[in-house]
């Protein structure tokens, strides 16, 4: 007998996200709310014929479930549950510009294996520098080439690209330090490669446009601010007043980072810190709350963990719900519930995507979203560092400016905000980072430090008539830099 094939999917009310009147009270809400975790659904359905499928979580009583159908029950749950909306669970993934660069790529084939090593050092001291991930591109387009990791003496060595013409070469540091980057090279043994060490006092883009000189601790209080993202902390730059863990299977109140990404989203909100020891954020007098939906062993985050981190960002009060990932299928479950967030008076800033110019990827393109792209400026990145090739065209009316080369376009962008080398909080320490996640932060944090100055806004009674006084007083705030609509939306918020 062949292996039954069994998939994740949501189970949700007809419409919204949770059963409301005339439902209520129904035998099927009745049903329905009887869906706790573990519970099997033939214990709970009154269908002739076993169904197998077991609830995996609930967000509420009356809210999702993540359920465990078999291919074969899937046409029972159907017929046994007709009120009853079934989603399939997809996933999404963090919008930072370095994981795709360390995408799988194809391994030479058919060539003679010629070995090569380097050694990566600080450029100041000329100490090795360990954990460095470096990936030698032999040819870009084709994603060809090798990658490797420097040992604790700062070397790596590659296997095949010895001799090679080498079109591009990358070097990601975990914290502390710009990155590498170097084109049309040939490697040779023992050559070496230097990295600039992070000064936090350095004048980036956000720096640039957003000085944190001018950003005192109290700037942006009164706004509560949710970060959905790979969790926050811990870091002595970041004070968060709460969170929650919304994986499956996971403890709920472990919210800290399970990466790196959240933590640096949350930095460039609000962190605390002052230069040259720390970094400020947009807006350090925010309540910043961490909900995690990554999972510690996961790349990608599943849409259940995102309704049910909406949910309760928007129980938890929050003004502002920042998401900086994308790039999975269009799904109802995350558009219901960023109508919920908004019917209840919060916005949702979501990263358009780091596709290359591609269309506006979802959630960002749903039109309740308010969509972000990444722009940047000459001059506030060292050269030789990753972060020099997204300087390209269309540039603005000052022609330093420019749209990252990485950020998606479309009639969906709202806004762009800085995000090439942006530098903000990690866990252990700094570090740089691009991409529509450091982007649509920034216009978060922005967007808290003005609507902070508007307390007859904020006192709005939270429903929807709030999420609109909020979003058109935003507008209000907003210049165009040059780039057109396709690429900045209404454009660039002045704070």
């Amino acid at each position: 007998m062949p292996t039954p094939i069994v998939r994740n999917y949501l189970l949700l009310p007809t419409t919204g996200l949770h059963f409301t009147a005339p439902e209520a009270g129904s035998a099927l809400e009745t049903a329905f709310a009887r869906l706790t975790e573990t519970v099997r659904l033939d214990d709970v359905l009154d269908g002739t014929e076993s169904v197998g499928a077991v609830v995996m979580d609930s967000s509420s009583e009356g809210g999702p479930k993540l359920v465990q159908i078999a291919d074969a029950d899937l046409a029972q749950v159907r017929a046994q549950l007709p009120g009853v909306r079934i989603v399939p669970e997809v996933f999404y993934y963090p919008q930072v510009q370095r994981e795709k660069i360390l995408q799988p790529f194809r391994v030479m084939q058919g060539q003679p294996r010629v070995g090569v090593r380097i050694k990566l050092t600080d450029a100041k001291t000329g100490s090795p520098l360990a954990g460095v991930a470096v990936i030698a591109f032999t040819n870009f387009a084709q994603r060809q080439g090798e990658q490797g990791t420097t040992n604790a003496q700062g070397v790596v060595s590659f296997k095949n690209i010895g001799g090679k013409k080498i079109e591009q070469l990358f070097g990601y540091p975990k914290a502390g330090y710009w990155s590498l980057w170097r084109k049309n090279l040939t490697l040779t043994n023992d050559q070496v490669f230097t990295l600039q060490p992070l000064k936090l006092d350095y004048i980036d883009a956000k720096q640039f446009f957003y000085p944190s000189a001018q950003t005192d601790l109290t700037v942006g209080k009164g706004v509560r601010v949710g970060i959905i993202d790979t969790g926050s902390g811990p870091h002595p730059d970041l004070v968060l007043t709460g969170g929650a863990c919304t994986v499956t299977g996971e403890s709920p109140t472990d919210y800290a980072d399970v990466d790196e990404h959240g933590s640096h989203v949350a930095g460039i909100v609000g962190a605390r810190g002052t230069s040259p020891t720390g970094v400020r954020g947009a807006a350090p007098g925010v309540e910043l709350r961490a909900y995690r939906v990554f999972g510690k062993n996961s790349d990608g985050a599943s849409n259940f963990a995102i309704v049910k981190a909406i949910e309760l960002a928007v129980a938890d009060g929050c003004d502002l719900i920042n998401m900086s990932l994308g790039g999975g299928p269009a799904d109802d479950a995350t558009k219901d519930a960023i109508t919920f967030a908004r019917s209840k008076g919060t916005l949702c800033f979501v990263a358009t995507g780091n596709d290359d110019r591609s269309p506006v990827s979802f959630p960002a393109s749903f039109s309740l979203s308010l969509a972000v792209g990444a722009m940047g400026r000459k001059g506030t990145v060292p050269a030789n560092t990753t972060d020099v090739p997204y300087a390209v065209a269309p540039f603005g009316t000052d022609k330093k400016n420019f749209v990252a080369g990485f950020s998606n376009i479309g009639p969906e962008v709202d806004f762009i905000a800085p995000g090439v080398g942006i530098i903000s909080t990690v866990p252990g320490g700094y570090a740089p980072l691009s991409g529509t996640s450091m982007a649509c932060p920034l216009a978060t944090g922005i967007a808290a430090r003005l609507l902070a100055t508007q307390p007859d806004i904020l006192a709005i009674p939270r429903t929807d008539a709030r999420a609109n006084a909020m979003l058109t007083f935003l507008q209000s705030k907003v210049q165009s830099l040059g780039f057109g609509p396709t690429f900045e939306g209404t454009g660039q918020f002045v704070g």
